[in-house]
């Protein structure tokens, strides 16, 4: 099967990254992952809504190579769970200062900006949008974040932007096709 996704070669070639290529990918929650909305219920509950189509792209960019990490200035339950359900191993929670929290991370799995990619949506992001190899923002970010990142994706935030991130980073890294090719593939082999 021919891959129907298509980026422009001048993008894919910036997506991957300098030196090795791209090792982390870094995920801001609210805003990227979630549509930026936060749902309180009558017991003081955050709920938030992720897209399935997202988290899939998660699986895949860590079974190509690429680990996902999450950096989120909110912490809740829900969060945590989506993380944990994903089976992402690397997240910090409540991030007051997401550029510390990314330095923890990369200096724990031995690597520097430039193996780093990362997607948010809002001021926070932009210490690590700044420092990463690739940036990215999804269509509904704020304003200065889009002037700095590398590119905007089509889909908005809880609505397939960050699986776009992942298709993107996956097909830079020449992982996408063989990708797609095993999931036509039968759980038994046949």
């Amino acid at each position: 099967m021919v891959p129907a996704l298509r980026f422009p070669p001048e993008l894919l070639l910036r997506a991957q990254g300098a030196g090795l290529g791209l090792k982390v990918a870094i995920f801001d929650v609210d805003g990227v992952l979630t549509d930026g909305r936060i749902y309180i219920d009558q017991h003081g509950e955050t709920v938030k809504a992720f897209a399935t189509l997202d988290g899939h792209g998660l699986k895949l960019l860590k079974l190509g190579g690429i680990e996902p990490l999450v950096i989120t200035g909110r912490d809740s339950p829900s969060v945590r769970r989506r993380v944990a359900d994903l089976g992402l191993v690397h997240a910090v929670y409540g991030a007051h200062d997401k550029l510390a929290a990314a330095h923890g991370l990369l200096a724990t799995l031995g690597l520097g900006w430039d193996a780093a990619a990362a997607i948010g949506d809002d001021w926070p992001d932009l210490p690590l949008l700044t420092r990463a190899a690739f940036a990215c923002a999804p269509a509904n970010a704020h304003a200065e974040v889009k002037a700095v990142v590398h590119h905007v994706t089509a889909a908005s935030g809880g609505h397939g932007a960050a699986r776009e991130f992942c298709d993107l980073l996956l097909m830079a890294a020449g992982r996408y096709a063989g990708l797609l090719q095993g999931q036509l593939q039968t759980l038994d082999g046949a």
